[in-house]
């Protein structure tokens, strides 16, 4: 029993012993978490890349202010929006004094002298026609005289649909080749159409085919030469607006000649019309030379 004691006794005081020389647990090296701090306000300074990208905002900045880069920044005026009326294309149509002068001054020629004539009595009227007639007594006697002075009338007025024709024709035309040309045109096409109805009148006379007061017939105005321009301006345009314009102008045309009103000047029209289409070559060089020379 004493063996056992002792040597229970001596391994509790080992036991002690351990317990007494045992380290005490290691302390961690790293630092005590600190408590967090409080989150600071985001400002504008923390993203100085982005304060540049809000120019378009209304007073961003104010004068003398500088930008991220540090250049001084002045405020871009804004242009105000364009309110102006622009003129449409279709005032080309019509003429004017620099643009197209011989239309311009022709035109203005005709409506005075219409406008004249309306205020005068008919009888006046009728003998100043017959003074201006290209009949055949006329053309043998003063021919360069009563070739102008018929085409300086538009029978049946200024509203009638070949003054009308002949402001929109010569104007476009104009435009194209130019006033000398065009006034070449008109004046081809009038005075072609003229000596095309009334010289075979003049034969048909002399075969005695017809009788002398055929000689005298009132024959005046632009029409002639109206048909002409329209014809030569057709060989101007685009195919899809230059046939449909000669199949109605054809068409009326035709409508004269059947209904048989005025046989030799229903048919003057047509020629007048092909000889238009005869300048076709003329025309287009012409208006080829005009436009402008492409750059480069």
């Amino acid at each position: 029993m004493g063996g056992w004691d002792a040597k229970g006794g001596v391994g509790r005081k080992e036991q002690l012993t351990l317990e007494r020389t045992a380290p005490p647990p290691a302390a961690s090296d790293a630092p005590a978490p600190e408590p967090p701090a409080p989150e600071a306000p985001v400002s504008d300074a923390c993203f100085p890349d982005v304060a540049g990208l809000l120019d378009g905002m209304p007073r961003q900045r104010e004068r003398g202010e500088t930008d991220a880069a540090g250049t001084p920044w002045t405020r871009t005026a804004t242009a105000a929006p364009d309110t102006r009326v622009r003129f449409p294309r279709l005032l080309r149509l019509l003429p004017t004094p620099t643009g197209t002068p011989f239309t311009f001054v022709y035109g203005a020629v005709l409506a005075v002298i219409s406008l004249v004539a309306a205020q005068l009595d008919p009888a006046v009227v009728h003998t100043l026609h017959q003074g201006s007639s290209t009949d055949v007594a006329h053309l043998v006697r003063t021919p360069v005289l009563v070739l102008v002075a018929s085409a300086s009338w538009i029978a049946g007025g200024i509203l009638s649909p070949y003054a009308l024709a002949l402001l929109f024709v010569l104007t476009a035309l104009e435009r194209r080749i130019g006033g000398v040309r065009t006034a070449g045109v008109f004046l081809f096409g009038h005075i072609g159409a003229t000596l095309a109805t009334e010289v075979p009148i003049g034969l048909a006379v002399v075969a005695g085919q017809l009788p002398a007061s055929s000689l005298h017939r009132l024959d005046y105005g632009v029409s002639f030469g109206v048909a002409a321009s329209l014809g030569a301006l057709a060989g101007l345009l685009g195919p899809w607006l230059r046939w449909p314009l000669l199949a109605l102008f054809g068409w009326v045309l035709v409508s004269d000649l059947i209904a048989f009103t005025d046989p030799l000047t229903d048919w003057g029209h047509p020629i007048a019309l092909t000889i238009g289409v005869a300048t076709w070559p003329l025309v287009r060089r012409r208006y080829r030379d005009r436009q402008p020379v492409a750059a480069g």
